[in-house]
């Protein structure tokens, strides 16, 4: 099993409940693939550096978790199936990435 981080935007004009919908979908997506979860993080409205899909801003949510390979590409394509999502970035991290991870969470507070 590898570590990763997911990065993803969500559309600004869906309501509270659309958010934690489309945010449980992935969770349990992630679930199924046998992913064992570290952090989830909900960091809100955020202004965009540009504007994507002539959206000025979004609804940013960070995953840390560890799975398989195999099940990255499989959540990709969901990801480009749903419309709520703006944008996504999935990266691999290795062994100082999870270190800075760590020491991040640890100085924000945030529990698991």
């Amino acid at each position: 099993m590898n570590n990763y981080e997911t990065v993803f935007i969500l559309n600004p004009v869906l309501s509270e409940d659309q958010i934690k919908e489309t945010v449980q979908k992935y969770e349990k997506f992630l679930t199924s693939k046998g992913a064992k979860f570290v952090c989830k993080e909900d960091w809100g409205l955020k202004k965009l550096a540009y504007t994507i899909q002539k959206k000025k801003s979004g609804f940013y949510h960070l995953f840390q978790y560890s799975v398989e390979p195999n099940a990255i590409s499989d959540l990709e394509v969901e990801f480009r199936r749903d419309e709520r999502v703006m944008r996504y970035l999935n990266v691999r991290l290795d062994k100082y990435a999870i270190e800075w991870a760590d020491k991040r969470r640890e100085k924000l507070n945030i529990k698991i």
